[in-house]
C-alpha cells in the first residue's frame, strides 16, 4: 500500500509542476477527439470533414473556457445536419436552445460531463458518467447527463432517420419536423437511460455523504445495481432492445473507474477513525475523525563541491595568518582528530600556523590565540 501512496503522490506532484500544459493539452485532446467523432457519426458537410479545420478549432478550444467545446460541437453537429435537411436542423436548434438553457440555469460548470456523455455513448460504456458524477459533483449535475444523453440520442435518431429524409421531396416540409420530433420523443431507450442514471446520481450522492465506515465504496455498489435494476426494468416495460452483457460488462468497468476516483479522491484510512465530543454554551458536538491515508515522500539532498567549497575550510584573520586543518578518520564519541607536524592536545589535536608548527594547544599564551583566531 506504501508504494501505491508514493505512486500517488508522484502523480500529484507532476500535475502540480505540468498543470500550465496538461490542461491546455487535454482540452484540446477532448475537442479533437469530440469533432471527429462528430465527422465520423455525420459527415454529411464534407467541407467540415477537414482535418486542418478540426485542428484549428481543437485548439482555439484549449485556450478558451470549457463552455466553447460544446458550442463548437452543437455548430459542428447542426452545419451536419443542415446539409441533410433544413427541417431537421431546425427541430435541432430549438431543442440545443432548450438544453442551454437547461444547462446555464442549474449546472453550467459541468461542460465535461455534457460532452464525455455522447462520446461515452457512442462507446459503449455511458454507465462511467452516473457513477463518477455521483461521486465528484451534486444532484444539480443530473441536469447535465440528462443534456448529453439527450444529444446522443438525437443525433442518432438524425442518423437513423437520414435514408428517409433523403426519399422525401423538398415540399414534404411537414412530414419531416414530424419524422424527426417523433423520433426524438417518442424513444423509450432514451427515457429509460436518463431516468436510471439521475436516480444513480442520487443514490450515489447520498450514500457518500453519509457518515458510516467505507461510504464510498458502498455507495459506488448501491450505484451500480440500482443502474442495472431500472435499466433492465425499462427494457422489460418498454422493449429497449438493452443488452444485458453491455450492461454488465460496463458496470464492472464503471465499478473500477469509481475506486480509482475514490484512490485519488477519498483514500481513508478508518483503523484509526476517532470519536470526539465537546460542547459550548447552546450545543452539544459529535465529530468523526478519519484520517487520509499519507506517506511522506523521501527527499535528496545534493551537495556540490566545487573551489569555493574548497576554500571556505581556510579561515583567514585580520594579520593575514591562516589556519588548516585537515580531518582524518572518523569522529568517535564525538571529537574529532586533526593531525599537526606534532604534539598532540585534548585527544591527538595540534596546529599549523602558516606552515610552522605551533606546538601544543597547552604551550600558547593568550598573544598566540589572539594571532590564532
Amino acid at each position: 500500500m506504501t508504494g501505491l501512496l508514493e505512486f500517488r503522490e508522484k502523480i500529484k506532484q507532476l500535475y502540480i509542476k505540468t498543470e500550465f500544459l496538461l490542461v491546455p493539452f487535454l482540452k484540446f485532446l477532448l475537442a479533437l477527439v469530440a469533432l471527429i467523432t462528430l465527422n465520423g457519426q455525420l459527415g454529411y458537410m464534407t467541407k467540415l470533414d477537414n482535418i486542418a479545420i478540426v485542428l484549428i478549432v481543437a485548439l482555439m478550444c484549449s485556450f478558451l473556457p470549457n463552455g466553447f467545446i460544446i458550442l463548437f460541437a452543437a455548430l459542428f453537429s447542426l452545419l451536419h445536419i443542415y446539409a441533410l435537411s433544413m427541417e431537421a436542423a431546425a427541430v435541432s436548434l430549438c431543442m440545443y436552445l432548450v438544453m442551454f438553457l437547461l444547462f446555464f440555469r442549474f449546472s453550467p460548470k459541468d461542460s465535461l460531463v455534457v460532452v464525455l456523455t455522447p462520446l461515452l455513448c457512442v462507446m459503449k460504456i455511458p454507465f462511467v458518467i452516473p457513477l463518477a458524477v455521483g461521486l465528484l459533483c451534486g444532484p444539480a449535475s443530473i441536469v447535465s447527463i440528462g443534456c448529453g444523453v439527450f444529444v446522443y440520442y438525437l443525433l442518432d435518431t438524425v442518423i437513423s432517420s437520414a435514408p428517409t429524409i433523403n426519399a422525401m421531396g423538398e415540399d414534404e416540409t411537414t412530414a419531416k419536423l414530424r419524422l424527426v420530433i417523433d423520433g426524438i420523443l417518442g424513444n423509450k431507450a432514451m427515457l429509460v437511460m436518463i431516468a436510471a442514471f439521475a436516480i444513480t446520481v442520487l443514490v450515489v450522492y447520498l450514500i457518500r455523504r453519509m457518515s458510516i465506515d467505507h461510504s464510498w465504496t458502498i455507495a459506488m455498489v448501491a450505484g451500480v445495481m440500482t443502474n442495472i435494476v431500472i435499466l433492465l426494468i425499462g427494457d422489460l416495460l418498454y422493449d429497449t432492445n438493452m443488452s444485458v452483457v453491455s450492461v454488465l460488462l460496463g458496470s464492472v468497468l464503471a465499478l473500477a473507474a469509481g475506486k480509482l476516483i475514490e484512490f485519488f479522491r477519498f483514500c481513508v484510512d478508518y483503523s484509526r477513525t476517532e470519536k470526539v465530543q465537546f460542547e459550548d454554551d447552546e450545543y452539544y458536538y459529535y465529530v468523526k475523525a478519519v484520517p487520509k491515508m499519507t506517506v511522506s515522500m523521501a527527499t535528496k539532498t545534493v551537495k556540490k563541491i566545487n573551489s569555493q567549497t574548497r576554500m571556505s575550510q581556510q579561515t583567514r584573520n585580520p594579520s593575514g595568518r591562516s589556519v588548516v586543518t585537515e580531518h582524518t578518520g572518523r569522529r568517535p564519541s564525538g571529537s574529532s582528530r586533526v593531525q599537526g607536524n606534532r604534539g598532540n592536545y585534548r585527544g591527538g589535536r595540534s596546529v599549523t600556523i602558516n606552515g610552522q608548527d605551533a606546538g601544543d594547544m597547552q604551550d600558547l599564551d593568550s598573544e598566540d590565540f589572539e594571532e590564532l583566531f
